[in-house]
């Protein structure tokens, strides 16, 4: 089992979010999770990429309970992409130590290299505040480099391609399939038809979770 989810209950002060959530994933599956804005699909995307803690209940990714070790399990790839004031280099590999070589091979997987070989300081250009110095399908496409680097198990897709024109989503869309491959997926969105390809389809409505 690769995501465990028994009795999730979340709120933000008294506006009950998520109540009484039940999820089991396999590992290597790919389901998908639809529901309205509001409904609650990205709290219960950061709850399972750690940066939130549960409430009440359990979570449990990989074989971790706790937010920081989930963190180590899991990916994610946001609607807006976060890019940190920094190089491309940075953006990818987060300060953590890694060779050129394999920097390169998930920018290959992400569809950027042809466009970063063109710039004049290749992997050390900078990328401007919040991203501003590059697309949005660029700055999405950097931060599936980043997930495809982190190599993690798990990979949560979260309206990844719904800020994106149709030119663009298509390559961002190549470079996520490339990124998901043999991985456990969860993806959220309110379109029912950006989740094809996953093994199951949930709806999120009223804090709980329905199969569709």
């Amino acid at each position: 089992m690769s995501i465990y989810i028994e009795n999730l209950t979340f709120a933000y002060g008294k506006n009950l979010v998520l109540n009484n959530i039940n999820l089991a994933v396999e590992t290597g599956e790919s389901i998908g999770i639809i529901g309205m804005s509001g409904s609650g699909k990205s709290t219960l995307m950061k709850l399972l990429a750690g940066l939130y803690s549960a409430q009440r209940g359990i979570i449990e990714v990989h074989g971790a309970c706790t937010p920081k070790d989930i963190r180590k399990n899991v990916a994610m790839v946001m609607q807006n992409a976060m890019l940190f004031p920094a190089s491309i280099r940075e953006n990818i590999t987060c300060g953590h130590p890694m060779s050129d070589e394999k920097i390169w091979q998930a920018c290959e997987a992400a569809q950027l290299t042809g466009w970063i070989s063109l710039l004049p300081d290749k992997l050390d250009t900078f990328v401007g505040e919040r991203g501003g110095k590059v697309s949005g399908g660029q700055a999405q496409r950097i931060a599936i480099a980043r997930a495809i680097a982190k190599d993690a198990p798990v990979v949560l897709l979260d309206e990844a391609t719904s800020a994106l024109d149709d030119d663009t989503c298509n390559a961002v869309l190549s470079a996520l399939k490339r990124l998901t491959k043999g991985k456990t997926v969860v993806s959220v969105s309110h379109r029912p038809e950006a989740l094809t390809g996953c093994s199951r389809i949930l709806r999120l409505e009223g804090g709980r979770l329905y199969n569709v």
